[in-house]
């Protein structure tokens, strides 16, 4: 048996030149111009006869001569990529050296045209004129070579580690053939069992990756590499489907991309491929109506599946030659990838009005004008929908292909109803309406709201979804999941996992160096008042006086600064970021201040550190006013005041730390970003994006490092396994739970049938046409029911608050999966709808007790050092059912019962050394007789006056005598300069706003 790399050549040249490709020497092959003239010549005599004939009468004999070079000044100048799909133009005359698939056959010159290509296939494939090397395998199409392969047989001692060697240290760059986009687009190194690819030779710099399957297949969950063939070799389905001819072409048609002003050619990965080709070939064979939720990791390279995808459905015909949809709708909240999907699209089709944004400028008008003018392709926010859907024209046989980027997030919501509803077509609709009902078409009154709720419910047979999200939540995968008919579970249409992902090297796994700290303190009350407050809320008002604190902040702070200059910052080859994760917008701006303060009083810190700040809004701390855009300055004094301003600054040198609150957590790509310190809880999905800001890769990127203060690593582990590998819903909504919901708030009795059908009346006839009453009329209704929900028991209120927003919930969730024929149902739904909005707010008085406490203790200790392992299996998510509340209504405790549960909830072995020095001086300062003068002093004076000049003698004071009392816990004050400044700095803050008071 032959088991040489010359046998594995053989086999490959053997299926393709049985499968259309036709085998080339190289003794036709011009090494000097990089190509098979006398092919190309073929090719477009063929298949554009006349204007060959035209071309041959503008030259003569040297007609061949002027199309090469012609050609040759024309890749010169926009790039293989660009002549291949548009062909050239010499002397008035355009000569394509390309024909792709129509996606009609309607047309039978464009047919033949496209059956015309010669794809050519050359082993030991001699490219320089220089040197005797060669290439295992190169392909051409029409004579021109654009994919080349290097083989390795692992029986003879080498595999595919082997080929991208060669490709980096034994292929010169600047070989004619090797040229950036100039003849070879592809480039795959090849064994046994795995196949890698780049796009560009840049010596030892090239960058590849792996083009497998996954180790069970593409499409379904697993790891890297490839499944078994038992019908061949491993590694097959690259010369077999990859490479067939109408694969290899539709590639180059539809995939190969070349973003704007960017020198970097975009091949497939081979989940990309596969997802385009197997959504294409249900959408054909299925029509529309069907959903599709894509369940791809944080890094797989969303943005541009969703471009490929959107193009193709813009496209798609059915198996009658006929366009399957009028208008593909992308929804996304990312204003990055409107622009990346907008430079995809427009790459393969350059057509004035292909892709439509609609962004903030051209608002909900934008459109409703580009579902009007049925635009091909239009990109939106899911909100704009609310306000434009009533300026729609009618939608009568249209189709429409609606692709959801994040699905996972707000798509169960009054936005995501509005959609659905402002698409559907109103005579199916009817039709199926009246068929339910057992009436006559003509009899169906559309413009009666309570029809109008009916016929917009359940699914729609004119709309196809196709959601995309790395972490599906239980709704999101009844919602866009399919049944398995076997297993009676909703499962995903397509899966690329986290977990293969990781081992594929496309992403790092953030969960792999993670250190986690607890939060040990004691709080000691300073007063003899001793109030009865709402527990829950006191609780967390005394854990957020410890997280505030300027101890507590200082202290983290000197962790944080101390791993990120130690280690973190060095990392990437010295350009690393960091990301804090504030639990709030004013512990954002403390961090920032800290941090900002840590530089200042640092000056030995060696290498450059610079912070920005992300939150929204304006933050009120200390009697000043902050706001990010005023925050964040860059070296030239210029204000960095806009999103794409901050991601820019962060990717410079300038600045490698960056405090956020809630901003940037999701939806943020740095693959700069190395550390995170997270201080803010984080669960499910939440956590898995908020880390997931650090998985992306990067040249010299090897691995990432997570400090956190606030979750466990139990915790971590419980939230990533969903996501892992498969993620499955075991079970479906129960539908008649809005029924059960209902049943439960009647049994308050608070109101009545009549009540919500004259409240349903009123609100009907109002939507026609509305007097200067109706509003009143409406409310009016609902007052009794406020009325007697005020007499109502604390415990019930809550009860009854949590059943109506279920109720509505539940309503608004089911209806978007099957249409409910209940008019009274609805008409319920807008009563509890209103309910909800008048019903009293809670009115518990914020509570203060600041001046009443004081930090005694406090140490962060090491609880997990280490990787996180996720188990390789996949999760069944459970849908939700229940109807009982699930919180707890308020009670009430004292002060001091409350401070000792959380002190035994955040209980540590203390010793002196622990004491916050901070507590000490300000007892002896509270016990001081000059006490008041410094009150007045607070009173009268701006923070910073009274922190800089009027209180470092005092403090100064009370420092050297508590040394002397006690010298092990006052010790570091009187040792470290820096040290000494940062608590003087904390202590005048804290007494500033107590003095205040």
């Amino acid at each position: 048996m032959q088991d040489n790399e010359k046998r594995f050549e053989e086999d490959i040249e053997s299926h393709l030149i049985n499968h259309d490709y036709r085998k080339l020497s190289m003794q036709g092959y011009d090494v000097s111009k990089g190509i098979y003239l006398d092919i190309l010549v073929e090719f477009i005599k063929k298949t554009q006869t006349k204007s060959w004939e035209r071309y041959e009468k503008y030259y003569g004999d040297d007609a061949p001569n002027k199309l090469y070079r012609r050609l040759e000044d024309s890749i010169s100048h926009h790039g293989l990529l660009h002549v291949l799909r548009n062909g050239i133009k010499d002397m008035g005359i355009d000569l394509f050296v390309c024909f792709f698939k129509p996606e009609s056959e309607l047309n039978p010159t464009l047919v033949e045209r496209y059956e015309g290509n010669i794809l050519g296939v050359t082993r030991q494939f001699a490219y320089s004129p220089v040197n005797n090397n060669t290439i295992d395998m190169v392909l051409s199409i029409n004579g021109i070579p654009f994919i080349a392969i290097e083989l390795k047989n692992q029986l003879k001692g080498q595999d595919y580690r082997n080929a991208m060697h060669q490709w980096r240290y034994d292929r010169d760059p600047k070989e004619l053939i090797f040229r950036f986009n100039h003849r070879i687009l592809v480039y795959f190194a090849v064994d046994l069992y795995e196949t890698w690819m780049t796009t560009e030779l840049k010596g030892a710099d090239t960058y590849f990756l792996p083009f497998n399957q996954g180790s069970n297949g593409s499409g379904v969950s697993g790891g890297a590499g490839n499944p078994q063939n038992y019908d061949g070799y491993t590694t097959s389905y690259l010369w077999e489907d990859v490479l067939s001819k109408t694969s290899i072409i539709d590639i180059l048609h539809r995939f190969i991309s070349n973003p704007k002003d960017s020198k970097k050619i975009i091949f497939p990965r081979y989940h990309q491929y596969d997802v385009v080709k197997k959504v294409l070939s249900d959408v054909k064979t299925n029509g529309v109506g069907q959903k599709y939720l894509i369940e791809h990791s944080a890094g797989s390279g969303k943005s541009n599946s969703i471009a490929w995808i959107a193009y193709r459905l813009a496209s798609v015909h059915d198996l009658n030659d006929k366009p399957i949809f009028d208008s593909v709708i992308i929804v996304t909240d990312r204003v990055v990838l409107d622009s990346q999907l907008q430079d995809t699209i427009n790459g393969f089709e350059h057509k004035v009005g292909l892709v439509e944004a609609i962004d903030d400028k051209k608002r909900s008008i934008g459109l409703t004008e580009a579902i009007n003018d049925k635009k091909r392709i239009i990109i939106c926010t899911i909100q704009k929908f609310l306000f434009a859907y009533k300026d729609f024209d009618e939608m009568a046989g249209r189709k429409f292909a609606i692709i959801v980027d994040e699905a996972h997030q707000g798509q169960t919501g009054a936005s995501a109803k509005t959609l659905r509803r402002a698409l559907i077509d109103k005579k199916i609709a009817i039709k199926e309406y009246a068929e339910m009902e057992g009436i006559e078409e003509d009899d169906v009154d559309d413009t009666d709201e309570l029809v109008a709720e009916v016929l917009a419910q359940g699914q729609h047979s004119n709309q196809s979804f196709f959601a995309f999200t790395a972490t599906p939540k239980n709704k999101t995968i009844e919602l866009f999941g399919r049944k398995n008919p076997t297993t009676g579970k909703h499962e995903p249409f397509h899966i690329y996992s986290m977990r293969q992902a990781i081992e594929e090297g496309f992403i790092l796994d953030v969960l792999k160096y993670y250190t986690t700290l607890q939060d040990q303190f004691r709080i000691v009350r300073t007063t003899q008042d001793n109030p009865e407050v709402i527990e829950g809320q006191a609780k967390r008002v005394l854990v957020r006086y410890y997280k505030e604190h300027g101890f507590t902040i200082h202290k983290k702070t000197e962790l944080i600064m101390d791993n990120f200059l130690n280690n973190g910052q060095f990392r990437i080859d010295g350009k690393a970021k960091a990301m804090v994760i504030a639990d709030s917008r004013p512990n954002a701006v403390r961090y920032y201040l800290a941090i900002q303060e840590y530089i200042k009083n640092n000056p030995n810190i060696t290498s450059s550190i610079g912070v920005l700040v992300a939150f929204s809004g304006e933050v009120q701390l200390d009697g000043k006013s902050f706001r990010e855009a005023e925050m964040n300055i860059d070296k030239d004094g210029h204000y960095i005041n806009s999103d794409k301003k901050l991601r820019k600054a962060f990717r410079s040198d300038e600045f490698n730390i960056l405090v956020v609150a809630n901003k940037y957590q999701t939806g943020f790509d740095e693959p700069l970003l190395h550390s995170m310190y997270v201080d803010k809880k984080l669960h499910g999905v939440n956590a898995v994006q908020t880390l997931s800001r650090l998985n992306r890769v990067n040249p010299g990127k090897v691995d990432t490092f997570v400090m956190d203060f606030v979750n466990t690593h139990e915790e971590m582990k419980k939230s990533f396994q969903p996501f892992f590998e498969t993620t499955y819903l075991d079970g479906q909504t129960d539908y008649n739970r809005v029924y059960d919901l209902r049943t439960k708030i009647h049994s308050y009795m608070l109101y009545n049938d009549q009540d919500v059908d004259v409240f349903a009346k009123i609100k009907i006839e109002a939507a026609k046409k509305q007097d200067d009453k109706a509003l009143g009329r409406v409310t009016s209704i609902l007052k009794p029911v406020i009325d007697q929900y005020l007499e109502l028991s604390e415990k019930q209120k809550y009860e009854y608050r949590d059943l109506l927003r279920k109720f509505n919930h539940a309503y608004s969730y089911i209806t978007q999966i099957v249409r409910i024929n209940d008019k009274e149902l609805f008409k319920e739904f807008m009563f509890i709808s209103y309910l909800i909005n008048l019903l009293p707010k809670d009115t518990a008085e914020k509570i203060s007790i600041d001046d009443k406490i004081t930090l005694e203790f406090a140490k962060l200790k090491e609880t997990y050092k280490g990787s996180i392992e996720l188990e390789k299996t996949s999760a069944d998510l459970k849908p939700e059912q229940t109807l009982d509340a699930k919180r707890k209504p308020k009670s009430k405790d004292t002060l001091q019962s409350i401070i000792d549960k959380v002190n035994e909830l955040y209980m540590g072995q203390f010793t002196d050394s622990d004491k916050v020095i901070i507590s000490g001086i300000f007892e002896m300062f509270m016990n001081d007789p000059e006490v008041k003068k410094y009150a007045q002093y607070a009173k009268d004076n701006n923070p910073e006056m009274f922190i800089k000049s009027l209180f470092p003698d005092k403090f100064k004071d009370i420092a050297l005598k508590l040394f002397s009392e006690n010298n092990d816990s006052f010790e570091k004050l009187f040792t470290d300069t820096s040290f000494y400044e940062r608590v003087m700095d904390a202590m005048a803050k804290e007494l500033y706003k107590k003095l205040r008071k």
